[in-house]
């Protein structure tokens, strides 16, 4: 549908069947959308399965894949990746029994530490204590939107001597709401906690911070690359010093057996016995978040416009004259569509209208495109 001919004569000097829009015409909104991170829009994972068919692949070493079912059904997805790191190559065989240190875990330690530190000489310190080792969580892609929703997410991670209580971790956005920066974005200290609420005394520590006394916190959390770095040191700790006695392997040799006591298994399998807690499973809840940019367009048709159509139905073929005289006195059109143009009368966009709404001269529109970027 076009304007007539005196319609554009009056709005935008006979440039066209066009009517320019005002700074009025548009506003920006910015929208932060929130969604549980795992399959099936689930907010909490306490079920953790790998794949027999990957310990067999070249990737074992490097990482162990984990879904939130058994990898052969067909519902299963990935879910994350765990990663050991070592910074002295410790709990994985040498690439190369000739070439000491160089192992899985040691390259492991370098990438995430050119990912994060951007420096192959730093090093990471949780809190206030510098750790030579760590676990990584990395969210699967398909799992999230933007980022990781700092100051909401809970983990539980169980020992496996009976009787002890697990450890429950957020991080500290709510009680340090100034993030710190890194290469890889915000990061924020992992805490004894839940929902990004700390827990005094949690654990046998009595840190106000949630950290361990002894190994500084227990890790970081980097929502814009979506990376969760555990404090191996922290992990390893006894009970009374905030840790599970996860028993990292440290030792490299050319004979190690990644399938039984793994480093990522070891965290596999207290990921499993917190999500399965009798007393208080919480599992690991998780959610995603995306900072959305709107553009609102509000179209305009007065009285006085849009009320003739250039569709050929309203004028003869053979004399160009308009077949009724209702079209001359009493016109109605049908909005359907709303074009959106550059200056050189581009077509950028359209939007179709859920009905067709009805137009003369005793009606005016109001029409809200929305745009989201």
């Amino acid at each position: 549908m076009a304007a007539t001919p005196e319609e554009t004569a009056r709005r935008n000097g006979g440039r066209g069947a066009f009517i320019p829009l005002s700074s009025d015409d548009v506003v920006l909104s910015n929208d932060s959308v929130t969604s549980a991170m795992w399959s099936n829009n689930s907010p909490t994972l306490r079920e953790y399965y790998t794949s027999s068919a990957q310990l067999a692949s070249a990737a074992a070493p490097y990482y162990i894949t984990v879904f939130q079912t058994a990898s052969t059904d067909v519902t299963a997805e990935i879910q994350f990746d765990v990663a050991y790191c070592d910074a002295e190559g410790s709990g994985s065989k040498y690439l190369n029994p000739l070439v000491i240190g160089v192992t899985p875990t040691r390259t492991n330690y370098g990438q995430y530490r050119n990912l994060v530190l951007g420096d192959e000489n730093a090093s990471f310190i949780f809190g206030n204590y510098s750790s030579s080792y760590f676990y990584v969580i990395n969210l699967e892609r398909a799992r999230y939107k933007q980022s990781i929703l700092p100051g909401t997410w809970t983990l539980e991670l169980s020992g496996s001597s009976a009787g002890q209580a697990p450890i429950v971790l957020t991080d500290d956005s709510v009680v340090n709401n100034v993030a710190q920066f890194s290469d890889a974005g915000r990061y924020y200290n992992i805490i004894s906690g839940s929902a990004g609420v700390v827990s005094q005394g949690y654990a046998g520590s009595n840190q106000a911070d949630g950290w361990t006394p002894g190994s500084g916190s227990y890790g970081w959390v980097l929502p814009d690359v979506n990376l969760l770095i555990l404090n191996g040191e922290a992990l390893d700790g006894a009970h009374a010093d905030g840790g599970i006695v996860l028993n990292t392997v440290r030792t490299p040799s050319d004979t190690y057996d990644l399938a039984n006591g793994g480093n990522p298994y070891l965290l596999i399998d207290a990921l499993n016995r917190g999500g399965l807690d009798e007393n208080a499973p919480t599992g690991f809840t998780l959610n995603s978040q995306e900072d959305l940019s709107s553009d609102f367009i509000f179209c305009r048709a007065k009285n006085s416009e849009f009320n003739y159509s250039g569709n050929p139905s309203f004028i003869s073929s053979s004399t160009g004259e308009i077949i009724y005289d209702s079209f001359i006195t009493n016109p109605t059109t049908y909005i359907t569509t709303v074009g959106l143009y550059n200056d050189s009368q581009e077509l950028l966009a359209t939007a179709k209208l859920s009905r067709p709404l009805e137009k003369d001269f005793t009606k005016e529109l109001l029409v809200r495109v929305k745009l989201d970027f």
